[in-house]
């Protein structure tokens, strides 16, 4: 079904092959991908890429702080399209009128900078972006991390807010140029197999290993031809599941159908390698042979089919629930209770999001259920178009009233089922959804309050065939029914009547509306000669997600107020960290107006002179955990450790650029270890590191540590910072890319 080769191929007239007559050297040059990247480089050094992006796209719990970090860095104006979305506060109801206030800073900001700004439940993310703004051989810059639209010739890059702050000061994205991986397709999806199982596939084949991190995936083969361009997009935002950097595929009159449809035909372009092209690795796909697919919590990548696993399902949730019962010591789940009556019974299917709210899966899924219904028992069904174009579209087909018959709810373009803001189940719920994620808590229970709730990724088809049941977990190749082919109709009235395009119309008179939970950042400071830092969390899970790192549900609504927000940090993991990293800032704050605490004192004693260190030593908190930042491009998650007195991160690897570049922008040092090096230490000890000023500055990426712990040994550690960037060795220095900035413009 899928093979990984962890070699380099040829693909030559769109055959792979081993040898070609043209040198891989010069052959990777005519990737797409390399063709893309080096039309946005303005480095000049192919090698080392300093990207300008033609647009960019933000939802409404990141773009108030990018625009705060751009505003005090001294920017006047979008220099690009940059396109305001509000689909993820719209239905919290927490904080009053703070989310509504969110929504008219934005209104604002895009009438005084010259932004296109996407009223609340018009269209998620990127749905918004695929509809207006993709455009074949264009790159695209999104504050979320499933900013993807290779499928549309698009090179899409999730990264944290300052990245995109970054291009509005009119600075670049640098990065080495990444490895290329090729995506061969073959053969035609059988009946009742979507996107989210090929999904889902992809990202169990190559998840764990770290088969394609941080690397393009091209997508390309004669698979491609019959997949309708909604099934493209499907697979192409899961993606970012895979830890890839960005994805592009090759186009055709079906993506070319798209822009005709969606009155952009200027737009689309053919896309293709080269006639000879050379790829870094390769991952061969046989779309005939997927099978109906499940993700099990805690991971898109904990799959099997839907039939392996309803043969195993004792077996596997038991361990399900174990692996609830580590993370959740309060919890008390219970899945292996869904086994009953020959079958496994989820209580919710949800069909939602950029991945699976799009026409042609809920077009599908109302075929599957006419006639049908989901029964009047537990199990509820609800299904969240992407767009109003989208909506529109399935009214007029008919689609939406078949959906509503058979007992699903229809409603608005919103993500919070896919971050815990919307459809949260019941404790102990299992409930199955074609959205992107499935990390722990994401649905929005709160474990630290005994609640638990198990989340499944299945294709919306497979998700309809088990609503059709009732409720009883079911493959929709079980299903005998006929899929109806629908041309789909892009009717943009609704936009032109109700998005505010600003681009190239900036008023600096208008006068941003501020809500009083929209604070401006505390101030930071710049990096010292040495620095002492104490362990507030240690986490040896395999992988750390952003959503761990900082919860997202309710937790969105504070993302204006970056101390208030800061009180959730890692909340749902290690509740004890905000009052341990609480506890440290108030020592170094007492250190920088010149009182040594005791504890303090006693700890650089260990190291040499307290008083004199004193001097030249910063105190802050720290996270050492062993692969952090899968998921979300969420800045918060490092911007709130920062907040809270925060000066580094401890890990054997990151688990995306995205997190670690969230960390470094935010004045985080990012230290690695060598794989197999013990960490054997715990919270309360402190990590002591001599002449890191210094070390930062001179690029020195061996960096000698002491650790001190509780019991007053002394041990040393070998910490590494590999791979700085000029401008990034800067920012660390200064403490954060507002100081950066703030430098720069006093000189």
């Amino acid at each position: 079904m899928i093979q990984c080769f962890d070699k380099g191929v040829f693909l030559e007239n769109g055959q792979l092959t081993e040898t070609a007559p043209v040198p891989a050297a010069r052959a990777r040059e005519n990737t797409m991908a390399w063709q893309i990247l080096q039309a946005h480089n303005v480095s000049g050094d192919p090698e080392r890429l300093q990207v300008r992006f033609d647009a960019m796209v933000s939802h409404d719990i990141t773009y108030v702080g990018i625009i705060q970090q751009a505003r005090a860095s001294g920017m006047k104006e979008f220099p690009l399209p940059y396109a305001l979305t509000n689909c993820h506060n719209s239905l919290c109801a927490v904080g009053g009128t703070i989310n509504e206030d969110d929504h008219m800073f934005g209104l604002s900001a895009a009438k005084k900078y010259g932004g296109i700004y996407v009223p609340a439940n018009q269209s998620v993310i990127h749905s918004y972006a695929r509809e207006e703004l993709a455009g074949c051989g264009k790159m695209i810059l999104g504050s979320d991390s499933h900013t993807r639209y290779g499928a549309l010739g698009t090179m899409a890059v999730g990264e944290g807010g300052p990245e995109l702050a970054k291009q509005l000061l009119k600075n670049t994205w640098d990065v080495p140029m990444p490895k290329v991986v090729l995506v061969y397709l073959t053969g035609t999806p059988k009946k009742g197999v979507g996107p989210h199982d090929v999904a889902i596939a992809l990202v169990k084949a190559t998840f764990e290993t770290g088969f394609v991190n941080n690397c393009v995936l091209e997508f390309c083969g004669p698979g491609i031809r019959d997949l309708p361009i909604d099934y493209r997009n499907g697979i192409d935002v899961m993606t970012t599941e895979t830890t890839c950097l960005s994805s592009i595929w090759e186009t055709d009159q079906v993506t070319e159908g798209f822009f005709r449809t969606h009155g952009r035909p200027e737009d689309y372009k053919p896309l293709h390698p080269g006639e000879v092209a050379w790829y870094d690795k390769y991952i061969t796909i046989e779309l005939d042979k997927v099978e109906p697919m499940i993700a099990l919590p805690f991971h898109p990548s904990n799959a099997y089919t839907i039939k392996e696993f309803l043969a195993n399902a004792e077996e596997i949730l038991k361990g399900v629930e174990a692996d609830a019962r580590r993370r959740f010591p309060k919890a008390n789940p219970h899945l292996t209770d869904k086994i009953h009556d020959g079958g496994v019974w989820a209580d919710q299917g949800v069909i939602a999001g950029c991945a699976g709210g799009l026409f042609d899966n809920i077009a599908e899924a109302a075929d599957i259920l006419r006639g049908k219904f989901t029964g009047s028992g537990a199990f509820s069904f609800d299904v969240y178009p992407t767009s109003v174009p989208v909506s529109l579209e399935l009214m007029k087909l008919g689609a939406t009233a078949d959906l509503l018959e058979s007992g699903a709810i229809i409603k608005p373009s919103f993500c919070g089922p896919c971050f815990g803001a919307g459809d949260v189940p019941a404790n102990n719920g299992l409930s199955l959804r074609h959205t992107t994620r499935n990390f722990p808590n994401r649905e929005g229970s709160k474990p630290g309050e005994g609640q638990f709730a198990g989340v499944c990724l299945m294709d919306a088809r497979s998700i309809a065939a088990t609503a059709a049941n009732g409720g009883r977990i079911t493959p929709a190749t079980d299903l005998d029914y006929t899929p109806v082919h629908h041309e789909y109709h892009f009717d943009d009235t609704v936009y032109k009547n109700r998005v505010y395009y600003g681009f190239g119309k900036a008023d600096p008179s208008v006068e941003l509306q501020m809500g009083p939970n929209i604070t401006d950042w505390p101030k930071m400071y710049a990096l010292s000669e040495n620095l002492l830092v104490e362990l507030a969390a240690v986490i040896h899970d395999p992988v750390t997600t952003t959503d761990e790192l900082i919860p997202s549900g309710e937790t969105s609504s504070y993302r204006s107020n970056p101390l208030r927000l800061a009180e959730f940090t890692l909340s749902r993991r290690v509740p004890e960290y905000v009052d341990r990293s609480k506890a440290v800032a108030r020592q170094e704050t007492a250190r920088r107006e010149g009182t040594l605490s005791e504890h303090l004192r006693q700890v650089l004693s260990q190291v040499g002179d307290a008083d004199r260190l004193a001097e030249s030593t910063q105190f802050g908190s720290c996270v050492f955990a062993n692969k952090p930042g899968d998921g979300s491009a969420r800045e918060q998650a490092a911007s709130c450790q920062k907040v809270l007195g925060g000066f580094a991160n401890i890990c054997y690897q990151f688990a995306t650029k995205r997190y670690r570049s969230n960390c470094i922008n935010w004045g985080i040092l990012p230290f690695t270890l060598d794989e197999g090096t013990p960490f054997d230490y715990e919270s309360g000890d402190c990590v002591f590191v001599p002449h890191i000023r210094q070390a930062v500055e001179q690029g020195r990426e061996d960096i000698p540590a002491k650790v001190i712990c509780r019991d007053g040994s002394v041990h040393d550690l070998l910490l590494h910072i590999k791979g700085l960037t000029a401008d990034e060795k800067e920012i660390i220095l200064d403490g954060c890319l507002m100081n950066y900035y703030a430098a720069r413009n006093k000189e």
